[in-house]
């Protein structure tokens, strides 16, 4: 994945709709992407989902940062050896009141300049010297394909079911093919 890609892909505002919710609808607030970008870019750990190649599903936390429009994380457990056989995955933050899921796939990264971008980028976050070297062979990019938000409580009060007034669905450039959207 070249630089000129990433960032030439990262300028493209994603359409917003109001997912499918069950129980019933308040007014929808949609919520703007830069909503989503703020929080992906803040979380300190995610959770990533990959598929074993028997179909079982593995989750496990990671760090990562949200750079260029792409999340990036490093890992060489069984998440990497599940996305050789299949790149579909979900990343999704921690909080589940304000909740960011992407879809999408995941790709190996090599290019040393974006490499180096990354190690630095997660070097400040998680202030930590990371040598770019650490990261050969591990590195991978999540493009979103499509990717859902909402807040449980806008309002500052705990009326339970807020969410579905807020629930946000943001699709990028439409759905791989043979793949099914979700929502």
């Amino acid at each position: 994945m070249t630089e000129e890609a990433v960032s030439a892909a990262s300028v493209a505002e994603p359409a917003a709709s109001q997912p499918r919710m069950f129980g019933g609808h308040l007014d929808p607030v949609r919520l703007p992407w830069r909503w989503a970008t703020t929080r992906l870019t803040a979380a300190r750990s995610y959770w990533i989902a990959t598929t074993r190649p028997d179909g079982r599903p593995h989750t496990r936390p990671v760090w990562g940062v949200w750079l260029d429009g792409r999340f990036y994380f490093s890992t060489g457990s069984l998440a990497a050896r599940n996305l050789v056989d299949n790149p579909e995955i979900t990343v999704h933050l921690e909080s589940g009141s304000e909740v960011v899921i992407i879809e999408g796939a995941a790709e190996k990264v090599s290019a040393g300049a974006l490499v180096g971008r990354v190690a630095e980028a997660c070097s400040v976050k998680y202030q930590w010297d990371l040598d770019p070297s650490e990261l050969a062979g591990a590195l991978f990019a999540v493009r979103a394909r499509v990717a859902f938000g909402w807040v449980s409580d806008p309002s500052g009060l705990d009326r339970g079911s807020e969410f579905h007034g807020t629930a946000t669905r943001w699709r990028f450039d439409g759905p791989a093919p043979g793949t099914a959207q979700a929502g």
